[in-house]
């Protein structure tokens, strides 16, 4: 088979297809486990479905809790501009726009359990610039070589529903390109698509990219200098699974042997008329047992014991605390006499490592807005503070900042006040100025003298 030309169309369409099925089988156990479909502990063959119940009770998620303890303090909260005129504010009114508030938390969340994600801008008649967030099962970009933060192509892949066919699109710097095949059975396994042109009555195939660039942003976490971005449950997923193993090896342990066990000796046990011992007794708690021989005695084994297992899970669930910098009591559901101190001690870790995340994703968001017309100086990213601090302790650091000469607006900013409301904040204040210095005058130099009214015309005769 004719083999397409080197970085024409359709062989971009092969290259980063097979790279996007291959990250996409990669991290997708990721998703897996974030959504708490973990594989089930292993158990022998012949115990497995007997003990299946109890295998799907023993999942517990702290997938989950890692990842959100991270994506939920990531928050856009607006842009600054280093030059005079409103470009930030119609950066911000395009973000908004766009419905970016819940649309970029997607794409942070996506970027977290699979390392990577991105923001697609397109041209839109009505709003100037549609940016929409796109998952990285769907979409994979390439770089330039020897050109870092160049994009050569990208490739966006989907079904529609509607038809019934797999489709996909393929982003050059100059032109796009449109492609469609039947969608893939279940269970034929990893086939190549048939695809086909994907052309529209009265539109030229490939149409001409408006941007004179590859159109996305790529939201990359953790990234390294020769390795794309990375889940932040790469580390954890091993111990995830000892925590699930240790949590079915209790509950069998409650099921079989928690109850205490009775033990009987100096009787002669009955048996039945094949020669088969009969249970003598049908223990439970508001039965009493009785033997008729005069030596026999009765006992009890101990309940077993599950502080092992108990202490064990906790060991794993600090294990995931430390590699992963979440806050310890955020997994474990215990705050016990902690002080102010404490609490921030214990976050600093999770704090640090949400400030080197942003910086990531911010060089991605930065794209995202040059592309749709706003240069680095005009829509700079204003991130919400991740640190929480009590009211008392942030005022009483303002106030003190205050003395310093530090600006009144720096302080806003300080306090947590988006670049709107800091806008708003100063143009209430020039308001209450203008008022009081209106005010003052009057008070000064009297009210403003009115002019006499004209006399009456004269009444005709």
């Amino acid at each position: 088979m004719l083999q397409p030309a080197v970085q024409s169309p359709e062989w971009w369409r092969d290259r980063l297809y097979d790279a996007l099925c291959k990250r996409s089988e990669e991290t997708k156990v990721f998703d897996d486990y974030y959504e708490c479909e973990h594989p089930l502990p292993h158990l022998h063959e012949k115990a497995r479905e007997p003990f299946r119940r109890l295998l799907r009770m023993s999942r517990a998620n702290y997938m989950e809790l890692v990842v959100d303890a991270l994506v939920g303090r990531l928050e856009v909260a607006g842009f600054q501009s280093d030059i005079e005129g409103d470009a930030d504010k119609a950066a911000w009114g395009l973000w908004q726009d766009n419905n970016l508030d819940g649309g970029s938390s997607l794409a942070f969340l996506e970027a977290a359990i699979r390392g990577s994600s991105y923001m697609l801008v397109s041209p839109d008649p009505r709003r100037g610039f549609r940016i929409t967030p796109e998952h990285p099962a769907q979409v994979i970009t390439e770089g330039k070589p020897g050109e870092p933060g160049e994009m050569a192509a990208a490739l966006k892949l989907w079904v529609d529903d509607w038809t019934s066919k797999l489709c996909c699109t393929v982003y050059l710097p100059d032109r796009i390109y449109k492609f469609e095949a039947p969608e893939p059975k279940y269970g034929q396994g990893r086939q190549k698509p048939q695809w086909v042109r994907r052309e529209v009555a009265g539109e030229e195939w490939g149409g001409k990219n408006v941007l004179g660039e590859v159109p996305f942003g790529e939201l990359a976490n953790r990234p390294r200098m020769l390795k794309p971005g990375a889940s932040e449950l790469r580390s954890v997923t091993g111990i995830q699974d000892r925590i699930n193993k240790t949590i079915a090896d209790r509950m069998m342990t409650q099921e079989f042997a928690a109850f205490p066990q009775k033990w009987v000796t100096g009787m002669e046990i009955p048996v039945d008329e094949n020669g088969q011992d009969i249970e003598p007794f049908d223990v439970a708690v508001n039965k009493i047992l009785v033997a008729e021989e005069n030596g026999a005695k009765f006992g009890q084994f101990a309940a077993a014991d599950l502080t092992g297992y108990l202490k064990g899970k906790e060991a794993d669930v600090h294990d995931i605390a430390a590699i992963t910098s979440t806050p310890p009591h955020y997994l474990l559901g215990s705050m016990i006499n902690l002080s102010a101190e404490a609490l921030k001690a214990a976050e600093a870790g999770l704090i640090h490592k949400i400030y080197q995340r942003r910086r990531f994703l911010e060089e991605g968001l930065e794209r995202t807005m040059r592309l749709a017309g706003f240069a680095s100086s005009q829509a700079r990213i204003v991130w919400k503070s991740p640190e929480w601090r009590t009211e008392g302790e942030l005022v009483d650091a303002l106030v003190k900042m205050g003395t310093l000469g530090v600006p009144r607006e720096v302080l806003w900013e300080r306090w947590g006040a988006t670049p709107q409301e800091i806008e708003r904040w100063r143009q209430l204040n020039e308001d209450a100025l203008d008022q009081a210095m209106a005010g003052d005058l009057a008070a000064e130099y009297g009210p403003k003298p009115t002019e006499p009214a004209p006399p009456p015309a004269p009444a005709e005769e």
